[in-house]
């Protein structure tokens, strides 16, 4: 089925992730780790969803695979709508653009896009790549599962992934183990892993962890050249506010389990409206600036004089209500100016104001400079 470019290729909405916490008395009781996250990405887009640890990317990020085990995790609302080739036994949703929900696959069918349609970088190649087999048998795999080819096809296919991602002598790389490669070789490796079944859309979980910054940006550059070649989707989860900036057309900002900002990167760069959003890029060290001390996120987190009329957002708080949730239980993505979505409520006076799931098609031409 062909990508529509006014069609999220997929679309999370109102995701609920819960993990089990026990409370002092010794009794179980249930933590949402993300709660009513919506996400949505475009064909050949880049949405960078950025927070501080503990906010809730990875787990949104490793849910669109289901790769969250169930127990102790448990999915406790929400769709993932996917407009990818057929599956096997899945109906799709016609009124809901012709999707699949990926929740509501099961594990055989999950295996037909996991590595296929959708793949995934892991933080840490070191501990993601298996030392006992060679970087070609773990090519290789994915290729045979999904693919109609036979071994010396499936080798051909991990030499040119090899090679797309720029190792050297990438035939004589397939034979070697984890440990015999740097980090970002070995990060390398672990793109040409994801991209080798052609995905249309690729999760990269923080791809440049542990990298030096030169490797970085090698890693990052080869991740938009190969996105352009590909024309695929990429959701890209980073706390690096500098990576945002250079690499995405869309943010999502998160904390606490859920999105407090959705925008394009220069509307979240220029004129962030949340007051942690604020604080976030305002606690950022700028190169050439002597200052006695480094502001907090705590100390940037004002509420915008000029923030939209018929709207209230919370202030923000390092230690909110576990029950009630970030933002309290009535707060919403509301689209409080034109592309631009926040959470927050309407005023009483605001009674037309209706919650939206973000949709933003937005692609850059050109990077934005911090």
């Amino acid at each position: 089925m062909p990508d529509q470019s006014d069609t999220p290729i997929i679309e999370i909405e109102d995701l609920a992730v819960s993990f089990p916490v026990p409370d002092a008395a010794g009794r179980g009781r249930r933590f949402n780790a993300v709660h009513r996250v919506n996400l949505s990405v475009y064909p050949a887009q880049t949405l960078a969803v950025v927070g501080e640890s503990g906010s809730g990317k990875s787990v949104s990020a490793m849910s669109i695979l289901q790769l969250i085990p169930t127990p102790p995790g448990k999915y406790e609302s929400g769709k993932i709508h996917w407009q990818g080739d057929e599956v096997s036994g899945v109906e799709r949703d016609s009124s809901g653009g012709n999707t699949m929900d990926l929740l509501e696959l099961n594990d055989r069918q999950m295996r037909r896009i996991r590595g296929n349609q959708i793949a995934m970088i892991f933080q840490e190649p070191m501990t993601s790549l298996n030392p006992v087999y060679t970087i070609g048998e773990q090519i290789t795999e994915a290729v045979l599962l999904h693919q109609k080819v036979n071994k010396a096809q499936a080798n051909q296919i991990a030499t040119d992934a090899l090679d797309d991602v720029g190792i050297a002598d990438p035939s004589s790389r397939l034979k070697e183990y984890p440990h015999q490669l740097s980090g970002g070789m070995r990060q390398r490796v672990m793109i040409a892993m994801a991209l080798a079944c052609q995905p249309k859309l690729l999760l990269a979980d923080e791809p440049t962890t542990a990298l030096d910054v030169t490797i970085q940006a090698q890693i990052l550059e080869l991740l938009r050249t190969l996105q352009n070649q590909k024309q695929m989707a990429v959701l890209l989860i980073t706390h690096d506010l500098g990576v945002v900036a250079e690499n995405a057309d869309t943010v999502a900002v998160m904390y606490a389990g859920r999105v407090l900002e959705y925008a394009s990167v220069f509307d979240v760069f220029q004129r962030p409206l949340h007051p942690y959003t604020r604080g976030l890029l305002k606690s950022m060290p700028v190169l050439g600036r002597e200052v006695d001390r480094l502001p907090t996120v705590m100390d940037g987190a004002t509420v915008p004089e000029d923030f939209p009329g018929g709207y209230k957002v919370q202030p923000h708080t390092a230690d909110p209500n576990p029950l009630g949730g970030y933002g309290g239980p009535d707060s919403r993505l509301y689209e409080v100016e034109s592309n631009h979505w926040v959470l927050c409520e309407p005023t009483s006076e605001n009674t037309a104001a209706q919650p939206t799931r973000p949709r933003l098609s937005f692609r850059r031409e050109s990077a934005v400079v911090v």
